[in-house]
C-alpha cells in the first residue's frame, strides 16, 4: 500500500484538477477524462492510476448525491433495490475486468458515446418534463442499475451519462432528476470497485484523499447548478462531454492510424 508517490507541488495541482473533473462529472459525467490522465502524468502506474482515481471519484460522486439527497431531489428509501443491484453489478465487473481485456468494448463505447450526444442535441424536448415510466422494480434496477454498474467496474468512461439515460428513457424522469438520481447509482458502482482496488493494494493514499477533498468540493458547486439550471446547463455539457470522450477513446485506439491517415493526404 503506497501513501507517497509524487511531490506536493504536484499533488497540490491535482486537487484542483479533481475539484474542475468532479464539477464537470456532477453535471455530465465523464470528469475520469482529466482526472486519469492527470495521475498517469504524475508519474502514477495505470493500475495506481485507476485505483487513485476511484478513491477520488468516491469523494465526488458522494458529495454530489448527499446533496441531492439532503435538498430532496432523491428519496433514498426508493432507490434501495437499484443501488443494490447498482452494487452487485459493480462487483462482478471488477471481478471480470481481472481476467479478460477491455479492447472490444473500447472500440465500441466511443460510438455508443456519440450516440448519446447525438440523441440530447438532436431531441431537444428529451428530458424536459417528467414523462410515463418504462419500466419499474427489479427489470428497471437489472437494467439501469445492474447493466451500467457491471459497465462501471469493468471499463467506466461515461457510467455516469449512462445512469442519466436510463433514467430519462425507461423512468420518464426530467433530466434535472435523472441527473441527481444518476449520482446516487455513480456513487455506489465507485465505492464497490473501489472495495477491489483496496484490497489489491494500488490506491496512492495521500493522493487520492487529497484528492477527495478536491472532488467534494468541484461536485457540489456542479450539484448545486443542476438543481437551479437544470436542463438548459446538463444537455449542452453532455453533448461535450459525450464529443470529447469519444473522441479521446479513438485517439487512444486509433491514434497512430489517424496521424497516417492525415500524413498520407
Amino acid at each position: 500500500m503506497d501513501w507517497f508517490v509524487v511531490s506536493p507541488l504536484v499533488v497540490g495541482l491535482l486537487f484542483f484538477v479533481a475539484m474542475l473533473a468532479a464539477f464537470i462529472d456532477s453535471i455530465a459525467g465523464g470528469g475520469g477524462l482529466l482526472t486519469v490522465p492527470s495521475l498517469l502524468a504524475a508519474g502514477l502506474s495505470p493500475a495506481q492510476a485507476l485505483a487513485t482515481n476511484k478513491l477520488q471519484s468516491v469523494g465526488g460522486s458522494f458529495s454530489a448525491s448527499l446533496y441531492f439527497i439532503r435538498r430532496g431531489a432523491v428519496k433514498l428509501s426508493e432507490q434501495r433495490l437499484n443501488i443494490a443491484m447498482t452494487f452487485i453489478g459493480a462487483i462482478l465487473g471488477t471481478l471480470l475486468i481481472q481476467h479478460l481485456q477491455a479492447d472490444m468494448l473500447r472500440q465500441v463505447l466511443p460510438l455508443l458515446l456519440i450516440a448519446i450526444g447525438l440523441w440530447f442535441l438532436l431531441m431537444p424536448r428529451l428530458g424536459e418534463e417528467d414523462r410515463a415510466r418504462r419500466l419499474h422494480g427489479l427489470p428497471f434496477a437489472l437494467l439501469g442499475g445492474g447493466c451500467v454498474g457491471f459497465y462501471d467496474g469493468f471499463f467506466g468512461p461515461g457510467a455516469g451519462s449512462f445512469y442519466a439515460l436510463a433514467f430519462v428513457t425507461l423512468c420518464g424522469y426530467n433530466l434535472a432528476k435523472s441527473t441527481a438520481h444518476a449520482k446516487i447509482l455513480n456513487f455506489t458502482s465507485n465505492f464497490s470497485s473501489l472495495l477491489f482496488f483496496m484490497f489489491g493494494g494500488k490506491v496512492v493514499w495521500a493522493t487520492g484523499l487529497i484528492m477527495m477533498v478536491g472532488a467534494f468540493c468541484g461536485a457540489r458547486l456542479g450539484a448545486r447548478l443542476v438543481l437551479s439550471r437544470g436542463q438548459k446547463l446538463i444537455r449542452p455539457m453532455v453533448v461535450i462531454v459525450s464529443a470529447v470522450m469519444s473522441a479521446k477513446l479513438l485517439w487512444d485506439s486509433h491514434g497512430s492510424e489517424i496521424l497516417a491517415w492525415f500524413a498520407s493526404l
